[in-house]
């Protein structure tokens, strides 16, 4: 899944796959069109995926034995709260239960139609918020 963290809207979503298969081998199998000269704020799943043309942000790992720099903990924590809003809208997406309990269906497919459902819903909800949202504001200075 990737998310713009500006809108908090959900631009990709992979095939779901099945069991426990970890973040960077669904990559290279799924390789993700990332527009050129965009930001990735990735975590250490994703460690050695490198889009060519993007500009990659990963958290510092504490030396052992030793300190991060000033410069290096707080481009830590600017990356962490971008993390932060991505795990908002991940729970966005699991707030219709259908994505987050066990999902029994056999039929083929299925599993990728429901995620999209949710994912969509989820970008519905967050444009008519910042609808209102935007309403509000302007009648305030109306």
């Amino acid at each position: 899944m990737v998310v713009n963290v500006a809108n908090r809207h959900i631009e990709y979503l992979s095939q779901t796959v099945e069991g426990k298969k970890p973040d960077k081998k669904i990559l290279d199998e799924q390789p993700i069109p990332f527009p050129q000269n965009s930001s990735v704020y990735k975590d250490s799943g994703f460690q050695g995926y490198e889009p060519e043309g993007t500009l990659i942000y990963q958290p510092q790992k504490k030396p052992r034995g030793g300190e991060l720099r000033v410069g290096e903990k707080i481009l830590n924590s600017i990356i962490s709260s971008t993390r932060v809003v991505v795990e908002h809208v991940i729970s966005g997406v699991k707030r219709g239960h259908i994505v987050k309990n066990v999902f029994r269906n056999t039929k083929q497919q299925f599993n990728d139609i429901v995620m999209e459902i949710s994912c969509g819903l989820h970008n519905f909800r967050t444009l008519y918020r910042q609808a209102q949202n935007d309403e509000q504001f302007m009648s305030i200075f109306l």
